[in-house]
C-alpha cells in the first residue's frame, strides 16, 4: 500500500493520492493557518472508521441474502481536552440501514464489524471507547 501526498498552498492544504489515482485533499482549520478546503486528518480517522464498517456490514448483509436497498452512518466523536495530541476518548457509530431486512441479521453484522473485522476500528479503540447503534427504516 502506498500514498503519496503533495503540498498544494503555502499553507496546510494537501493531496493525498493513491496507487489507484484516488484523491483525498486535507487542510488546516482557520485556527491554525488552514482554509477549510480539505478534512482535516483527524476526521478521515472518523471517515475511515465509518467506511470500514460499513462495507464489513454490507458484505455480512450481502453474505445473509438480506435486501439491503441502503446504509448509512453518522460517527461522533470527542477528544481530549488540553492536551496535545488530542487523541479520541469517545467514537460512536450509528448506522441507519434500509430494506426489508432481519433484526437479528443486522444486529449481528454489526458485532461482527465492530467487534471482529473493521481494521479501523480496531485501531482507534486502543485510545478511545468505541460504540455503535443501529436503526432499520422500511
Amino acid at each position: 500500500m502506498k500514498i503519496t501526498i503533495n503540498r498544494l498552498d503555502d499553507a496546510y492544504h494537501l493531496r493525498a493520492v493513491n496507487e489507484d489515482g484516488n484523491i483525498v485533499e486535507t487542510d488546516g482549520a482557520v485556527q491554525i493557518g488552514g482554509s477549510n478546503k480539505g478534512m482535516r486528518p483527524m476526521q478521515l480517522m472518523l471517515v475511515s472508521a465509518g467506511s470500514c464498517s460499513s462495507i464489513d456490514i454490507i458484505t455480512i448483509l450481502k453474505k445473509q441474502r438480506q435486501p439491503l436497498a441502503d446504509i448509512g452512518v453518522e460517527v461522533t466523536a470527542e477528544r481530549e481536552q488540553g492536551k496535545v495530541p488530542a487523541l479520541f476518548t469517545k467514537i460512536h457509530l450509528h448506522f441507519r440501514l434500509k430494506g426489508n431486512l432481519e433484526e437479528d441479521k443486522v444486529k449481528r453484522a454489526v458485532e461482527l464489524s465492530m467487534e471482529k473485522y473493521c481494521s479501523a476500528v480496531k485501531i482507534l479503540e486502543k485510545t478511545a471507547e468505541v460504540t455503535s447503534s443501529y436503526e432499520i427504516i422500511q
